[in-house]
């Protein structure tokens, strides 16, 4: 199995407005996942041995990472990552900021998932509707350049408050329509910001946010947790490694 997570850890900033890069990497242990794509991740050198935040959870995991910075400045950078144990046979980065608004970005990995090679795209979109349909015009165009037999996992933070928004529609006849699950705010869970896909869409086998502790207290969003079938993923088509 496949086991991946998405998780907004909000710079480390936890429902008690406190800064604790530790109680994240807890929280990721306790996600025991595989891989994870993680939204927020800031990066600022400091006396802190912590401040470096991805350097600092890929260590406590022993994971690999992929740095996918969408704000970078002289204080240090800030985005999306992608940590994993899977070998990873390639990666990229594609810009999908908007005009006037905070940068934004997709970590484009193929990662060997049981001799099968399985295309996962790690996102943060936009705010405003106009930006999200855009970015998932993007999403959607990457899509087709893969052949309709690689295995693609499409996960992280939509930011896609309501449930029949374009958006989504978009992203659900392209691959499908998995469970909603309710991930932010913590203290209210109310909205389903953060989604993923799979292809192909009998691969999926469990989609569950994570409550309780140490996930109450960590984020101000609960991380939703897939597991993905590896030999469903074979039946897309032969795409080994």
């Amino acid at each position: 199995m496949l086991s991946i997570a998405s998780y907004n850890i909000h710079r480390c900033v936890g429902a008690d407005f406190r800064q604790n890069v530790g109680r994240v990497a807890d929280a990721l242990r306790a996600l025991d996942c595989d891989t994870l794509a993680l939204q927020e991740v800031d990066n600022q050198p400091s006396a802190r041995s912590d401040s470096m935040q991805l350097s600092f959870l890929a260590a406590a995991l022993g994971m690999q990472a992929i740095a996918g910075n969408t704000l970078r400045h002289h204080l240090g950078h800030y985005g999306n990552a992608l940590l994993t144990r899977r070998p990873i046979l390639s990666s990229c980065l594609h810009d999908i900021s908007h005009p006037g608004r905070e940068p934004r970005g997709i970590i484009d990995a193929l990662l060997d998932v049981d001799g099968t090679a399985v295309r996962v795209l790690a996102t943060h979109l936009g705010l405003c509707p106009a930006e999200r349909r855009a970015q998932v015009r993007r999403i959607v165009r990457l899509l087709a350049q893969s052949p309709a037999t690689r295995p693609v996992v499409i996960l992280g933070d939509f930011n896609e408050w309501m449930r029949i928004g374009r958006p989504l529609r978009w992203m659900h006849r392209a691959l499908g329509e998995p469970p909603l699950r309710r991930t932010f705010p913590v203290w209210r869970p109310l909205f389903a910001l953060d989604r993923l896909w799979v292809r192909p869409f009998s691969a999926l086998r469990d989609l569950d946010v994570m409550r309780g502790p140490p996930f109450d207290r960590a984020s101000d969003h609960f991380p939703l947790r897939a597991v993905i079938d590896s030999e469903a993923l074979k039946t897309c088509g032969a795409h080994g490694i």
